[in-house]
């Protein structure tokens, strides 16, 4: 029976362990909800293709159109706001070039 009671601490140990390492995985995880400017950039593309191949009826284009609009001046908006990140590194190869 000591035996036995052995047993049951050490697998009632590696729960916690488990549960110690579950969170240290889960707090990188992103929202699967969560809208990226490509996932917004990729529906831009897909009204365009959609009005391309004709899917929206006549009395719907304006809505459809605003809402392109609408989208794409967002995206143009956000834009220049993720250039600098990727500019940095280039930036110090001009300050030597002065």
């Amino acid at each position: 029976m000591a035996t036995k009671k052995k047993n049951l601490k050490k697998s009632a140990k590696a729960p916690k362990e488990t549960a110690t390492a579950q969170p240290q995985a889960q707090a990188p995880a992103t929202d699967p909800t969560a809208l990226s400017i490509g996932d917004l950039k990729n529906l831009s593309t897909i009204l365009d293709v959609a009005s391309t191949r004709g899917a929206f009826k006549a009395n719907e284009m304006a809505g459809v159109g605003f809402l392109y609009n609408k989208l794409q001046a967002f995206l143009a908006k956000v834009a220049p706001e993720q250039k600098p990140e990727g500019a940095e590194a280039p930036a110090p190869a001009t300050a030597k070039g002065k």
